[in-house]
């Protein structure tokens, strides 16, 4: 499912307008989005959890020239399906 399959999805199920169901998820991935960034993890019940990681710096070798290199710093994001969720799998 992407992002067009999750509208459609909602629009069907709340039986409002795509335009109306576009700016709910939209809406949903922005207080995501900023709960991770203020907070670094946002818990959904019944659902999972959202976690903002940081990974350190490591060393890593040039894929063409094959000459070491330092890997800067990243920030990454992962998600803890809840046991409700699991079920349903």
């Amino acid at each position: 499912m992407n992002k067009g399959d999750l509208v459609d999805a909602v629009a069907e199920e709340m039986r409002v307008t795509k335009a109306e169901a576009t700016k709910a998820v939209e809406a949903v991935f922005a207080c995501l989005g900023r709960g991770l960034a203020e907070r670094a993890k946002v818990t959904i019940a019944g659902f999972g959890t959202f976690q903002a990681k940081t990974r350190p710096p490591r060393n890593g070798v040039h894929p063409i020239t094959r000459e070491p290199m330092q890997i800067a710093e990243t920030k990454t994001c992962t998600f803890r399906a809840a046991p409700a969720l699991k079920e349903t799998l």
